[in-house]
């Protein structure tokens, strides 16, 4: 995360969201989400090596940040297919949907989508921590965490692939240095994941957009052009 704050003002990811939603985060924003982040999974649930955090989230923008989080304190991203059954092992869950989970014995950290939102809407199983209002409470700068064990799964998929913290970050041969990159938020949180590594990674910045916003834009190629020149799109 250190290139992230090298320029702390420029633009790290930017994301579009249902219903023109936009957001944009600056390498310090994006810094202080990840370490609020990092603080509550080390105090809450003493996140870190060997620790299964999954994610029953759309690729979003704060599925990035939880993963970047659950990275930065060594613990394993288990990603799921949208809408599976909410089963399988894991020590914590994030989840829009935290009723379907609450009879798994995981910790459940229910995640609010909209941009704006302050806290979940809708009632929370007992013991689920409300991630919107919680996060907020904790510093900006973390504390302690974990180093990552290089050697340790940092994700694993739907399809049973896992790949270590040592080879978690594409190689970055293809990517322009300081390239502003368009990432289809359709494609699955895997390669979304790893498209960002590989883009912060050559000190660069992303457009992240969500499935179907993306599917309009490709339909509508004046509209898909306006957005990759006022973005500033170069890769």
């Amino acid at each position: 995360m250190n290139v992230l704050v090298g320029d702390p003002g420029r633009p790290r990811l930017t994301w579009y969201g249902p219903e023109g939603e936009r957001v944009e985060l600056s390498g310090a924003v994006l810094q202080n989400w990840v370490s609020k982040t990092v603080n509550l999974l080390v105090e809450e649930f003493d996140a870190a090596p060997g620790v299964r955090v999954k994610f029953d989230l759309p690729v979003h923008w704060r599925t990035v940040v939880w993963a970047l989080g659950a990275w930065r304190c060594g613990a394993t991203v288990v990603l799921t297919d949208p809408g599976a059954p909410a089963e399988g092992a894991a020590d914590v869950v994030l989840t829009v949907r935290p009723d379907a989970w609450q009879r798994t014995g995981a910790e459940l950290v229910a995640v609010t989508l909209p941009a704006l939102a302050r806290r979940f809407d809708g009632d929370l199983p007992a013991g689920a921590v409300d991630a919107a209002a919680a996060v907020m409470t904790y510093g900006d700068v973390v504390v302690w965490a974990p180093e990552p064990d290089l050697g340790g799964t940092a994700l694993e998929t739907p399809g049973g692939e896992h790949v270590t913290f040592a080879d978690l970050v594409p190689p970055v041969a293809g990517v322009e240095r300081g390239a502003r990159v368009l990432v289809d938020g359709g494609e699955p949180a895997r390669e979304v994941l790893r498209a960002l590594l590989a883009a912060w990674a050559a000190d660069g910045s992303a457009v992240l957009v969500e499935r179907d916003t993306m599917a309009g834009l490709r339909a509508d190629a004046p509209r898909l052009a306006r957005l990759l020149e006022t973005e500033r799109v170069t890769g």
